[in-house]
């Protein structure tokens, strides 16, 4: 039976501790595993209540922040710091039930390396305010990033090692940990888990991160198409530029040799200095991206692809 690295972000929980722990030890008693508990710079007593169930048992690992660094810093230190053969990440706050970690761990014996939880009934009664917003979320998700899931935002997810063990975490990118597993070459499946309303304290979710998450689709989009051609990118939007200059310079002249308008009485010729000059740093933007990318590649020794098997090496 593989060892299982149970990640837990936490912030905040003070109240559900006893709890949450109590139902992984539970649902976990046939399974050898460890649980690494992260304390995101919590203001409350949770860096103390975990304590007293690190002093009771070994499989009880923590991490303190220093201060508060985010979700997707949290789970980032807790990728680092697992020892297990699969990966079980799993919000702190009681609203996924850790009692769904063996229907996880069934798909991934089933051959796949990510299984992802899908809550289902979530949002009942609030069908245009939350579950219109959410299933729009996921649906365009979905569609940029090429990995179909219906939750984006559950936390709970199992992961065999060897498609996350490379993963590194920045921002608020959490979420697109599947989507990373996936270019790393993984079969992605997801299954409907359980789903509470949180019992104790309240979300640190809001409906500003709309704007971060869309941010964060855009960079995941360019990492996934222009991660290894940045040129094409910078130099595609520089392109554009130069055509929108001449198109404006080539209708600015018109006017004039028409005797329709001066070049003070227009702005194209502004327009078209303008976007000669965008034109210009667009590509060099592209240039510079090119030379971070191979530095990136070269001084780690990374190589831009992946290799599934060997054989007699």
């Amino acid at each position: 039976m593989p060892a299982l690295s149970v990640i837990l972000p936490v912030y905040n929980e003070a109240k559900g501790i006893d709890q949450l722990f109590s139902t992984i030890e539970k649902s976990l008693s046939n399974y050898d595993y460890e649980v690494i508990a992260v304390n995101d710079g919590s203001k409350d007593s949770s860096w103390e209540e975990m304590k007293k169930y690190a002093a009771r048992s070994t499989r009880i690992k923590l991490i303190n922040f220093k201060r508060n660094f985010g979700q997707t810093a949290a789970i980032n230190a807790g990728i680092q710091a697992a020892t297990g053969d699969i990966f079980i990440l799993l919000d702190s706050d009681l609203e996924n039930d850790p009692n769904d970690i063996p229907k996880l761990l069934a798909k991934i014996d089933e051959g796949y390396d990510v299984v992802s939880g899908w809550r289902k009934n979530r949002w009942k009664g609030q069908f245009l305010t939350r579950k219109v917003p959410s299933l729009a979320a996921n649906g365009l998700i979905s569609k940029i990033s090429g990995v179909k899931l219906h939750d984006y935002g559950c936390t709970l997810k199992a992961y065999n090692r060897d498609v996350i063990k490379d993963v590194r975490l920045y921002g608020q990118m959490h979420r697109f940990i599947p989507v990373f597993c996936k270019w790393q070459g993984g079969k992605v499946t997801e299954i409907p888990v359980n789903y509470q309303p949180r019992l104790y304290g309240k979300s640190n979710y809001g409906l500003f991160r709309i704007y971060k998450v869309i941010l964060d689709l855009i960079l995941i989009k360019f990492l996934d198409k222009f991660m290894q051609r940045p040129i094409h990118f910078f130099g595609g939007a520089g392109i554009l530029s130069f055509l929108v200059m001449l198109l404006s310079a080539a209708v600015a002249i018109y006017f004039k040799v028409t005797g329709q308008k001066d070049f003070i009485q227009t702005p194209l010729p502004t327009i078209a200095a303008m976007f000669f000059i965008v034109g210009i740093l667009m590509i060099l933007m592209g240039i510079l991206a090119e030379m971070l990318m191979r530095t990136y590649y070269e001084s780690q020794n990374k190589f831009p692809f992946t290799i599934k098997e060997k054989v007699n090496f």
